[in-house]
This record gives structure tokens, sequence and C-alpha cells, in this order.
């Protein structure tokens, strides 16, 4: 497989415990691949299923059905029927992911959240932050606010957080949901040069994004989810 991502008839049921153990199939039939430097946006209307795509590739959501290849550590495996400590492996060291909202320990200053994958893998923690000083000065960030949790700032500033932290990696893959929701004008443009750095180092990407600019501007492709919308 010369993809970093590979998915393949892949398809997510949800099962309604609380309505009787009702089964819902979300989508069905999911096939695509993003090669490396490339970056895939999901398109399609709420509640169609791009969410859903984006954790099972993060392992997040068991695949019911199908395959889900990934490149890790020069080899390849399949998210879907991987061990619990394999997906952790693979999250450590191959898929990064962005979502809409941070989560991260509290009372944890900013500075050591962005810093915290790097540390995971082995970085000296002054060498981490160094790293992270650098992505929380060019995301606007006022030097001020980096020694305090990212739980008081505003919604703007934690996205932000949360993006400096999802693209200090050098993860070959990286998962984007909605990276620029809450975004100005000016920090949308930073992380469109952020991703573009991306593509440019070779890191695959799957992207969720709203905004018609943004997407045009990031997309080598766009796949609309709805064609894999499970029959009624």
């Amino acid at each position: 497989m010369s993809a970093m991502i590979e998915i393949s008839n892949a398809a997510k049921i949800f099962t309604m415990h609380l309505q009787g153990g009702v089964r819902l199939s979300v989508i069905s039939n999911v096939s695509l691949h993003v090669n490396a430097g490339e970056c895939v946006v999901l398109a399609g209307p709420s509640g169609a299923g791009k969410s859903s795509i984006l954790k099972m590739i993060f392992g997040n959501y068991r695949c019911d059905q199908g395959r889900i290849a990934v490149r890790h550590d020069e080899s390849i495996i399949d998210i879907a029927t991987a061990r619990p400590q394999d997906i952790l492996r693979v999250r450590r060291q191959t898929i990064g992911y962005v979502s809409q909202f941070l989560r991260a320990v509290p009372r944890v200053p900013a500075i050591d959240v962005v810093a915290e994958p790097l540390v995971a893998n082995g970085i000296a923690r002054e060498n981490a932050r160094g790293h992270a000083t650098a992505l929380l000065r060019r995301l606007n960030i006022a030097e001020r606010l980096w020694a305090l949790p990212p739980s008081t700032f505003s919604g703007g500033e934690q996205q932000r957080v949360n993006i400096a932290r999802g693209f200090i990696s050098n993860m070959p893959i990286l998962l984007l949901d909605e990276p620029t929701a809450s975004l100005d004008a000016v920090n949308r443009k930073i992380v469109i040069d952020l991703v573009s750095e991306k593509k440019t180092q070779g890191v695959a990407m799957v992207a969720i994004i709203h905004d018609d600019e943004v997407r045009n501007l990031i997309a080598d492709r766009v796949i609309d989810v709805t064609s894999f919308a499970a029959a009624a």
C-alpha cells in the first residue's frame, strides 16, 4: 500500500441501548485513500458521518465492517482489528488529532499542554517547551497566558492551544476536525499556512472544514460523504 491511509468498505453502526438495542447504521461502504503530502477534506451536511469517519481512523469508534489500514513504523496496521495497545502506540507515533474541543488535564499550564505530545515521545521537557513557545507565539497566544491552564481561556484561545498541541508533533498522519471554527481571519490564515507546511513535509491529512474559503485553500481532494450514507 503506497497510501498512508486506505479505507475499504468501512461501516459504523450505533446500538441505541436506551431504546431497546435498536441498531442505527450511519455510514457504510466507506472507501477512500490519503497519500503522503495530501489533504483530503470530508464534505457533507451535519450528521452525514464526517466525524464518525475521523473517529474510526483514530480508533475512538469501532469500525463495524471493513478495513482501515494505516502506515505505521514501516508496517501496515488495520485499525479496525488492532488491539487496544497497538492503537495507543499508533496514536503516540503516527496519528495526530485536532478535535473541535480542547481536552486537557485541569490546572496544567498551556505551555505544558502543548508540549506534552513531544514529552510523551521522549523529547526533553525544556526542548519540548521551546517548540511549544514558538507555536503559541505564532498562534497569537499572549505570553502572560502560557503559565495558566487553558480552561481559563476564551473559546478561540482554547482552540489555538488545541491547534498548537496537534501541530507540534511530526506525526505522519494528522486528522483535523473543524480546526478553524472559532478563529478570526488572521488566525485562520495561520492555520492554513501550518497545513501547507505539513503537506510540504509529507504529512497525510484528513480534515472536516465547513468554511468554503478555508476548504478551497487546503484541500487537494474533497470527498462528499453523503455517498457513504447507510441505506434507510
